[in-house]
């Protein structure tokens, strides 16, 4: 291991140093993905005039706000399992993989000497969390919190105008050449 420009104090880090740092890490990683000020704020939200204009609005806000959007769709989940301590077992070590793979990594994921898309990460994740949800009987729940999470994800992203957010093309998958939508 080289720490360039770093004095080492030991060479195998401990369980506190681990800690602290996943625990700094996750603090700046979620606080610096979009900001929730830029996503909430009430100024930049309109309806839409026509149904091409939201269904825009709903692709470009889905890429440019995901990990806001994949953090909200958790947490109603989660909250839908407060009543279902098995199925909450298993959305705590979901939760733990969320983290390690898609979350805290600064690198794309390498799987086989092949890079892995963030969005492949993001649905491989989603899938494996529900199918492992549903294994423990709680599905009437699973579903609500699905169709409610959604619903918040498409209305907020509808809303959303998108006149001061900007992506690259590649990161968004549009093909646009003059900023986003409005």
């Amino acid at each position: 291991m080289s720490t360039y420009g770093t004095i080492p104090t030991s060479s195998t880090p401990g369980t506190s140093e681990y800690i602290s740092r996943t625990k700094d890490r996750i603090l700046s990683d979620l606080g610096s993905r979009q900001p929730w000020k830029v996503m909430f704020d009430y100024h930049l939200v309109s309806f839409p005039k026509k149904f091409p204009e939201a269904l825009s609005r709903i692709r470009f806000n889905v890429a440019y706000f995901r990990m806001n959007y994949a953090i909200i769709m958790l947490l109603v989940l989660f909250l839908s399992l407060l009543w279902h301590p098995i199925s909450m077992i298993v959305f705590i070590i979901m939760m733990a993989a969320w983290l390690f793979l898609y979350f805290l990594r600064d690198e794309p994921l390498v799987l086989f000497g092949r890079a892995i898309d963030d969005r492949l990460v993001l649905g491989v994740l989603g899938v494996l969390t529900l199918v492992f949800l549903f294994l423990t009987d709680a599905t009437v729940n699973i579903l609500v919190a699905l169709l409610i999470g959604v619903v918040l994800v498409v209305v907020h992203a509808a809303l959303r105008k998108t006149e001061d957010l900007f992506l690259d093309e590649e990161a968004t998958g549009l093909m646009t050449t003059t900023g986003p939508p409005s």
